[in-house]
């Protein structure tokens, strides 16, 4: 009797052990996604002001200005818990930044802006910024998926309703390519 009762309590703590430990990995995962929206809405912040400056030097490009600030408005009317829609309207948007970036090229006078310069730092500080937050995610997610399909970890996400987290990725091929820009 005692050793059935051992062996209970065994179970019933090796079932908390998991629980709890599936309960990490989601906090973790929705921290890491926190991570990643700050700094989302950091870049997002940061357009506008890029947009104003290149627009004194550029304003024949409007139409590559434009396509950037309906792209940000995009990318942030896309839900939070979205993954996969955030992921695919940041790399067009990042594309399209790609594209005003590139334009200081054929404007000296924009490169040598000191405004234009600032923004330019900090847009890349943001952009390594952000790709560590979303490999954090990345890791986080991927800590989380292999515990709910794994034995027998996975008979106790199943029965708490535990999910799989989608990753942050650029799933369209277009949106990893080099920007192009023609004058």
């Amino acid at each position: 009797m005692f050793i059935a009762l051992g062996v209970i309590v065994l179970v019933a703590l090796y079932l908390i052990f998991i629980y709890n430990g599936l309960v990490r990995a989601r906090q973790m995962a929705e921290e890491a996604w926190s991570g990643i929206d700050v700094q989302l809405k950091r870049r997002a912040d940061l357009i506008p002001n890029l947009i104003e400056t290149v627009k004194g030097y550029a304003a024949h490009e409007k139409s590559t200005l434009e396509e950037v600030v309906e792209l940000r408005n995009k990318a942030q009317a896309v839900p939070s818990g979205d993954v996969a829609g955030r992921a695919q309207a940041e790399g067009l948007l990042g594309q399209a930044l790609g594209r005003v970036i590139a334009l200081a090229e054929a404007y000296p006078d924009l490169k040598a802006n000191q405004n234009f310069a600032e923004l330019q730092a900090s847009l890349e500080t943001m952009e390594g910024e952000l790709q560590m937050a979303r490999r954090y995610y990345n890791g986080a997610a991927r800590d989380l998926n292999v515990k709910v399909e794994s034995f027998p970890s996975n008979l106790v996400a199943g029965q708490f309703g535990f999910s799989k987290r989608e990753y942050f990725e650029i799933t369209n091929e277009a949106d990893r390519a080099v920007p192009t820009v023609k004058f």
